[in-house]
Formats: C-alpha cells, sequence, structure tokens
C-alpha cells in the first residue's frame, strides 16, 4: 500500500539550515587574501573613525619576504602625509638602529599597530586597535618572519594583550603566534630620551641573538651582525 505523509509533514525533503557561521567574518575574510587584495582592503577601510581624518592608510613598507618585521604604533603627521610608516627623525633614528645590527631599511618589513593617523597623535583606542588588528595579522601570516621586534610600549602592549609596562616586558624573548617576539623602545622615545639608547641596544643584541638562534635551528649559520651602538 502507498504510504501517505501525515498531516502537517511536508512530502518534500526540507532544505538544510544554514550553519550558524555560514557567513565569514570580516577577519576570516581578511584572512584569505594576499598582499595586493590586504592593501587595497586597507586603503578602502572605514571600520572605525579614524578613516575620516586621515589623509590616506598606512599599510607598510619594506620586504615583503623578510625575515626580520619591525612593528611600531601609529602613523604621525608625516607618515600620514606620505604614506609610509616611520619617516621623519623617528624613521632616520630607527634606520640607524637597523644599520647597527647589519641590516637595511630595504631588507626588512615595517608596519604599525594602526593603520591610520589618531587625531594629534594620540594613543590608539582599543576599538581602533581592534578594527586594524587583523590586517596586522594578515600581514604577519603572509610575511611568515623568523622574528618581530615590537618598538614602543603601544606596539608591545596591544601584541602581547598585556598592560605590563614596557620596562617590564623588555630583556625576554616572547612569542606572537609561535613567533619570537623582543620589545624597545620606539624611535620617537630615544630622541626623547638619548639616555636610553643604551638599553635600545641591548635590546637589539637580544633581537640579534634570537634571531641567530632561529637560523641555527633550521640548520643555517649566520653571518655575525655589526657590533657597534645606536648614534
Amino acid at each position: 500500500p502507498a504510504i501517505h505523509a501525515g498531516p502537517g509533514v511536508s512530502q518534500h525533503p526540507s532544505a538544510p539550515l544554514p550553519a550558524a557561521d555560514a557567513t565569514p567574518s570580516r577577519a576570516d575574510e581578511i584572512g584569505g587574501l594576499d598582499w595586493d587584495e590586504l592593501e587595497f582592503r586597507v586603503a578602502k577601510c572605514k571600520a572605525c573613525g579614524l578613516h575620516a581624518t586621515r589623509t590616506q592608510t598606512v599599510f607598510g613598507v619594506g620586504d615583503r619576504s623578510a625575515s626580520w618585521l619591525i612593528i611600531g604604533e601609529a602613523p604621525g603627521e608625516q607618515e600620514d602625509l606620505r604614506g609610509e610608516p616611520f619617516v621623519g627623525r623617528a624613521g632616520q633614528l630607527l634606520n640607524e638602529m637597523l644599520r647597527a645590527i647589519g641590516l637595511a631599511r630595504e631588507t626588512v618589513y615595517i608596519a604599525n599597530i594602526l593603520k591610520c593617523r589618531p587625531p594629534r597623535n594620540r594613543d590608539p583606542d582599543r576599538t581602533e586597535a581592534e578594527s586594524c588588528e587583523p590586517f596586522l595579522h594578515r600581514q604577519i601570516a603572509l610575511l611568515k618572519p623568523v622574528i618581530i621586534v615590537a618598538a614602543g610600549r603601544i606596539a608591545a602592549q596591544n601584541l602581547l594583550k598585556t598592560t605590563t609596562p614596557i620596562g617590564k616586558l623588555r630583556g625576554s624573548v616572547h612569542r606572537y603566534q609561535g613567533i619570537p617576539l623582543v620589545v624597545t623602545y620606539h624611535p620617537a622615545y630615544l630622541l626623547r630620551s638619548p639616555g636610553e639608547k643604551r638599553r635600545a641596544w641591548d635590546d637589539l643584541q637580544l633581537a640579534v641573538k634570537t634571531f641567530r638562534e632561529q637560523q641555527q635551528q633550521k640548520g643555517n649559520v649566520v653571518s655575525s651582525c655589526s657590533n657597534g651602538s645606536i648614534g
């Protein structure tokens, strides 16, 4: 005998319900972008209020296959105008710091926690940092650096998700998603407090030591970096 559907029962199979997470999150979408797509997405970003006051976004600069990643805080006035991180006097000092350990600016990659300048160079707020985080996260995933140097309190605390003062974060090797991370002072701070350059030099030496160890673990013995000091 034929079997009939009972009252209230559909005779057609129902479509599967969509999964709760079927729509990819913003972070998931960004996580699938290549370098050019990511830079385009950053340039069009309006995820926080900083888009209304910026001249342009500051994506990052340098060798996209670099072993060293330098991360600062946010663009300043000159960076906002030129579209490049660490320019002006702070950028010149960063270049000197890199040269002191045998690196050229062109051989590292440089980025910031924020891609837009906060008005009057104020500290980034939590919402702004969280809005930019997927972009930096993707840059790091694409770059696959051997070591990260966090320059300044804002960069260090945001990357390490801590409120610990920079003085206590210095001198240790931390980890960001498994990548060794060394904390040092921001070049702009060193311009205001030149007496701290000695400590910054110690930080760079720790970074070099950590980099060598990472390379040796891969079976690659790297040539020694220059001995010197920060001008």
